[in-house]
């Protein structure tokens, strides 16, 4: 095994302890409701949490996160930036396995043809 393949497979051993995950952005926003009794009319906003991800035909969707799931689901992105990171590392080393094996093969074989001589 070459030391890529070696690479290779310590990074698809890290895919093994994936957790739950959402390719999505975590945002805050800072709302006024136009109620103008209403705290945020004088200043001080409300805050929410949502989501947003591309939907069908690639466009943007946008779902409300409750405050009591923010940290969970702030895991979740993370996991998912982790693994995508992961992904690129595996296939980036997988084509340069590629790369290299028609020259390594080549070598194998005329270092095969010069021992029987």
């Amino acid at each position: 095994m070459t030391r890529k393949e070696r690479m290779r497979a310590s990074r698809l051993a890290k895919l093994g302890d994936v957790g739950p995950l959402v390719a999505a952005s975590l945002c805050r926003r800072d709302n006024v409701c136009g109620n103008p009794n209403c705290k945020c009319a004088r200043g001080e906003k409300h805050k929410k949490w949502c989501l947003t991800f591309k939907g069908a035909r690639n466009k943007t969707k946008t779902i409300h996160v409750p405050k009591d799931m923010v940290e969970e689901v702030r895991e979740w992105t993370e996991e998912h930036k982790r693994v995508k990171l992961l992904l690129g590392e595996i296939s980036e080393l997988s084509m340069e396995i590629i790369r290299e094996y028609g020259p390594r093969k080549r070598a194998a074989m005329r270092a095969t043809k010069e021992r029987k001589r």
